[in-house]
């Protein structure tokens, strides 16, 4: 899956249902069973657990992954397993004013990744993998990387929020100031190939995260 470009995200659900249909089954090895045990697996989760209709089809991609392109076995079939009927819920959309209120009582960090959710929409995921290269002030845009979908976007920063976020890159120049000073301190991760063509990225401040975890 990772050879695929799957998101980690997506890995770890796919592992959970897979674990989950093995257990349902005794622990057999999925290569001894095939379509009549997803068929069972599948109509158990719509009956017994009452799981909705999109978790439904996110275990059969995972078991459909786990035959077709893992296994190499061939799934075939699977008829007309029951299908989850749990009814979407209707979401809640906040007022501006209460929108407002929420910004307004948070702070720090938590109330700056709120704000550019909200301005940019970003997803959760999105805002916290921001780097510091990622903003992009002359345009005034954000650039997001493996998004939704693996998908790559440019979405448009809110002028409010320029202040806070200069605060915050200078922050992150303060708290990388002392990693450096730190033995031992090897940077920050960086995707794929990018720490073997060009070492010296890990310790710049520009791919450094926009929000710096706290461990």
């Amino acid at each position: 899956m990772l050879v695929r470009r799957y998101s980690k995200r997506t890995i770890g659900s796919y592992l959970y249902w897979i674990r989950y249909y093995i257990r349902y089954n005794g622990k057999r090895h999925p290569a001894e069973m095939g379509a009549a045990q997803v068929f069972a697996f599948l109509t158990f989760l719509a009956d017994q657990r009452q799981v909705s209709v999109a978790t439904q089809k996110v275990v059969l991609n995972a078991l459909a992954f786990l035959y077709n392109k893992y296994l190499e076995i061939p799934l075939g079939n699977l008829g007309t397993f029951n299908k989850a009927t749990t009814p979407r819920k209707l979401p809640v959309v906040l007022t501006r004013g209460e929108i407002a209120r929420l910004l307004k009582s948070m702070r720090g960090s938590p109330a700056l990744i709120a704000a550019l959710l909200y301005g940019s929409g970003l997803r959760r995921i999105e805002a916290v993998r921001l780097r510091v290269k990622d903003v992009d002030f002359d345009l005034m845009q954000l650039h997001i990387w493996s998004g939704k979908g693996n998908r790559h976007r440019i979405t448009t920063l809110a002028p409010e929020l320029v202040p806070a976020l200069r605060w915050q890159i200078r922050q992150v120049a303060l708290l990388l100031e002392q990693d450096l000073a730190t033995e031992g301190y090897c940077g920050v991760r960086l995707p794929f190939a990018l720490a073997r063509k060009n070492p010296s990225a890990a310790r710049s401040q520009a791919w450094h995260y926009l929000f710096p975890s706290t461990r």
